[in-house]
This record gives structure tokens, C-alpha cells and sequence, in this order.
């Protein structure tokens, strides 16, 4: 299906499950494609979810243009779909930089149209200083410019499946991702520092970490657990930063459980 924000780009985007049951939208992260989630929108249309899946702008099937390139407009592409479907309460679920977008979302528009928030392996703040040592690898603000110029480095430590492997090789030949045109909006990703979203959260927030992550020390996990009272934090073994394509079973089980108690 095809979205046209208000800036007029050409988003691309799922809609799996009955009209009537309980909506998630899902992001990816920067570079990523939305199939990354498939064996967890299947889980998920299977316990009676409603899947929104999108390819945000210059990712995926979704139009590149030059537009837009910030997180704040990110955000309001999705506020802009989750209006334009009429979705009430969402769960908002976002891996790397797609979790970094529901947080502007709630730093923009606030939690009474949001359920649950689902962060998979993105520390609130990217930058390591004095005081916050659970940033990407160890970037600081001395050096994350050029640093994040390079190619980011390998994102799993388990292997895709093999039929998840290949669509996503024919993807990537078909919808190349542009590093360098998307650039701008790594740098406005890197620098946003949303430990504030966390401490003041007004739904619960479940943060997903894997255990070998090569972007993220898991720990940041349970240090915004004693931000916030709401946030819970699982971390699953013998996965890296993809969490749900590396694990789907483990990280199905941990999402379902806890949107469960949602329900209860």
C-alpha cells in the first residue's frame, strides 16, 4: 500500500490482520526494510494483532528524496499515517533508529493515542560523554561526524533465515539504500538524547536488547528501567542488533508475553 505524507513523499507500508483488532505500526531502522519483521507479524496477526508495517522515507520500497531528513519529520510521517488509518491507541514498535522515531513521536505529539511503546536495541542517547557510557559503540562528540561517515559494521550475530536471507538480497538489488544521501539524517539521529521521553513516560515501554549487539552494551536497558517505572527491559541471547530477524522465536515469545499484560 501507498501513503503520500504532506511534504508529498511516497511511503510504502503493510496493513496485515483484521481492521478491527488491536493496531501495532512497526519501523525499521536506518538502511533496513520492513520484511526484517516478517515471522513477527505473522506471530502477531496470529494472536489477533493488526500489523502496520512501513518503509520510512529513502528506505525500502519507500520513495529517496532529499527531503525530510531529520527525526522530527519521521515522526510526523508516522502521526500523518497513523491519523490518516484512523488507529486507535497504536503500539508503537521501532528497531535502531525506528525506535528513535517513536520517541519523537511522543516527544511531539504525547501518549494519549499510544498503548505501548516497543524499543528493539536503541539506547535513548547515542553519544557517549561523562556521564552516558551506553551510547553506539564509542562515539563521542568529538568524533561521530567522521565516524559515522564510515560503513556502520556488521549489524547481526546469528544468520537470517535462509528464506528471509534471500528476499532480502533481492530486495536490496532492486531498492538499493543511499548511505550517503541519508547521511543528514544519521548525524540528527545521533545527536538526539531522549532520556527525558523515558523519565516521563505515560504508557509502558518494553526495550528489547540482544545479548551480542555490536552497536549497544545491553545495560542501557536496565539503566532506563530505573528512569521510568514503566519501562521493562528483556535481553535475548545469541542476538546482535536485529533482534527480531536473529531470534524471531525468542523475541516473539518476550513480545507477546508482554503485550499480554497489556490485555490483562
Amino acid at each position: 500500500m501507498k501513503f503520500y505524507t504532506n511534504d508529498n513523499v511516497e511511503l510504502v507500508y503493510d496493513d496485515q490482520g483484521e481492521p478491527t483488532d488491536q493496531p501495532v505500526v512497526i519501523l525499521s531502522g536506518i538502511g533496513a526494510y520492513k520484511e526484517y519483521w516478517e515471522e513477527t507479524i505473522a506471530e502477531l496477526v496470529t494472536q489477533h494483532y493488526r500489523v502496520i508495517n512501513v518503509d520510512a522515507r529513502n528506505q525500502g520500497q519507500s520513495e529517496h528524496t532529499s527531503k525530510g531528513l531529520r527525526i522530527s519529520r519521521h515522526a510526523a510521517d508516522l502521526f500523518e499515517l497513523v491519523e490518516k488509518l484512523q488507529l486507535q491507541k497504536p503500539i508503537l514498535m521501532g528497531n535502531s533508529m525506528g525506535a528513535s522515531t517513536m520517541f519523537a513521536y511522543l516527544s511531539l505529539y504525547g501518549a494519549s493515542n499510544v498503548k505501548t511503546v516497543v524499543d528493539v536495541d536503541q539506547s535513548p542517547k547515542m553519544i557517549n560523554d561523562q556521564q552516558w557510557h551506553w551510547g553506539f559503540k564509542d562515539i563521542t562528540w568529538d568524533d561521530f561526524h567522521e565516524v559515522l561517515k564510515q560503513p556502520l559494521g556488521k549489524t547481526t550475530y546469528t544468520n537470517f533465515a535462509d528464506g528471509l536471507f534471500k528476499k532480502l538480497q533481492e530486495l536490496k538489488h532492486q531498492y538499493p539504500y543511499d548511505a550517503d544521501l541519508n547521511y543528514p539524517l544519521l548525524v540528527d539521529h545521533a545527536t538526539q538524547d531522549w532520556r527525558d521521553i523515558i523519565a516521563n513516560l505515560q504508557c509502558p515501554l518494553l526495550i528489547v536488547s540482544g545479548q551480542e549487539s555490536p552497536f549497544f552494551n545491553p545495560e542501557f536497558g536496565e539503566v532506563a528501567t530505573r528512569m521510568s517505572a514503566q519501562v521493562t527491559h528483556v535481553v535475548i541471547p545469541r542476538a546482535g542488533h536485529l533482534v527480531m530477524a536473529e531470534q524471531p522465536t525468542a523475541f516473539n515469545a518476550e513480545l507477546v508475553k508482554f503485550l499480554a499484560k497489556g490485555t490483562e
